[in-house]
């Protein structure tokens, strides 16, 4: 070998270690690493939330409750959330990343543990609760842990790529939650969790970086109890108005208790130097217009996994399987639409994608309504996908507008405030769909959940969806631009 055949072939060989070098460093872990180890704690919870969708007929059978009142173990796990994920913030910069983050994981597969193992109503409720206290850590500190990882200008791309994995518990829970409780039972639903914890809880360890703030600010207690004891008593009162779940005078004390307190932490929050919910990042237009617009379009999106199993297995007739197979569709659509959501953003931008996508997922929304148990089958299906392409958009581009405008100080606050309002906004959503169904069965003559109770509540709900378009319009034209990689009009 000539020296210089030599000197080349050794070049080509260093580039080569270099090259393996930076990818085995920490230049690997923001971009690969972390996205898919927060990835699979997203895994784990929406195949959990997707599976007892599929499965709530099933466990309302075993349990003997009636299949509406188990809305109490969807509610209450999303309000266990909004409860506590605005401390996740100040938690995550105080304690780490890597601690708070694993803890969240754990207790999470507990609560599945305790939902398998529940025998009553109250117990299963109570099981859920707990299990959305991990899930209330898990989700904000790992999109924290995400933001903070990330270049700016890459959050479009980077949240698309975090949540292709994710989005994969959605796609085998309603067939593997459907299968389950049609040929096993439902308690297996839970039971799977606990592989994927124990893999999540090892990898974290291993993995994710201990990012902390040296500078924490004293936690806002008084804050905290306001929010904590305001938000569950407003929402659970206003879920359970009317139905006779609980006296009048009980019903109209929890409502009232939670607009007070909320008044008092009104007030507290415009005060108070370091809130534990920052009311003053309502002020940036585009933070205000991805809460706001998003907790009206998500009250749609937070009604059809409750809905449409129901409307499947009491309206149509099918098992539980039968009806997994066919929701879960919706999901492969959303799974499709990650790989455009940046091109897309790009092209359009996010005041004209927000408005013109609000309408057509509310018109896909509003048309499970009109489904029939003799619509063919390839009819809907191809609107389940379509729809669910749409309203992933919506989602990525919501979820990016969020930090458009945010400082990067206030990063953790923004994570936090955003996440408790799409918590009430899908509980809320869970709490309308159920009240109409509820209403249309009271006004039925035989009384009974059947195929025309389903209908009302799918129209209802996609007219708040369509109503996010108003929040929308009021965007500039160049919102989001340094996001999805436009150039600010003028």
């Amino acid at each position: 070998m000539d020296v210089e055949t030599y000197r080349n072939a050794r070049n080509i060989a260093c580039n080569i270690l270099a090259y393996k070098y930076e990818l085995s460093g920490r230049n690997l872990r923001p971009f690969i690493l972390t996205p898919l180890i927060v990835a699979c704690a997203l895994f784990m919870e929406n195949l959990d939330s997707t599976i007892i969708a599929t499965s709530l007929p099933a466990i309302a059978a075993d349990l003997k409750q009636d299949p509406i009142a188990l809305k109490l173990a969807l509610t209450s796990y999303l309000l266990a959330q909004a409860v506590f994920i605005p401390a996740s913030g100040w938690v995550a910069d105080r304690f780490g990343t890597k601690k708070v983050f694993r803890a969240a994981i754990i207790v999470f597969t507990l609560g599945s543990i305790l939902c398998a193992l529940s025998s009553t109503l109250p117990q299963f409720v109570g099981a859920r609760i707990f299990q959305g206290c991990g899930a209330a850590m898990m989700t904000p500190v790992g999109r924290l842990t995400l933001f903070r990882s990330v270049e700016r200008s890459e959050i479009v791309r980077a949240m698309a790529y975090l949540t292709i994995p994710a989005l994969i518990g959605p796609i085998l829970g309603p067939p593997l939650g459907g299968f389950i409780s049609t040929y096993l039972h439902w308690r297996w639903n839970f039971w799977i969790n606990v592989p994927v914890g124990i893999v999540g809880v090892i990898l974290t360890s291993l993995y994710i970086p201990d990012i902390r703030d040296e500078n924490v600010a004293a936690f806002d207690l008084r804050g905290f109890l306001l929010s904590g004891f305001g938000l569950p008593s407003l929402i659970f009162g206003l879920t359970v108005l009317g139905r006779g779940s609980i006296g009048l005078g009980i019903n109209i004390a929890l409502i009232a208790a939670g607009l007070i307190l909320m008044g008092f932490y009104v007030r507290h929050a415009l005060n108070a130097a370091n809130p534990i919910l920052e009311l003053r990042l309502l002020r940036i237009p585009t933070f205000l217009a991805s809460v706001a617009g998003g907790f009206l379009f998500r009250i749609g999106v937070g009604a059809t996994p409750f809905l449409l199993p129901l409307f499947f297995q009491l309206g149509f007739g099918m098992t539980p399987f039968q009806s997994g197979l066919t929701t879960f569709v919706a999901t492969a659509g959303a799974l499709v639409m990650k790989a455009t959501a940046a091109t897309a953003l790009g092209r359009f931008g996010f005041r004209s994608t927000l408005i013109f996508n609000a309408v057509i997922s509310a018109a896909f929304l509003a048309g499970n309504g009109w489904f029939r148990p003799d619509t063919p089958q390839f009819v809907l299906l191809l609107a389940l996908f379509v729809g669910g392409f749409f309203r992933s958009l919506q989602f990525t581009a919501l979820n990016a507008l969020a930090y458009a405008d945010v400082a990067d100080s206030d990063v953790s606050k923004a994570t936090s405030f955003s996440a408790v309002v799409q918590q009430l906004s899908l509980s809320s959503g869970v709490a309308i769909a159920a009240a109409v169904v509820e209403e249309t069965r009271r006004l039925s003559p035989s009384g009974e959940i059947e195929f025309g109770e389903f209908p009302p509540a799918f129209f209802v709900v996609a007219a708040i969806t369509a109503s996010s378009t108003l929040i929308f319009r009021r965007l500039s034209l160049d919102a989001g631009a340094s996001l999805a990689g436009r150039k600010a009009a003028g």
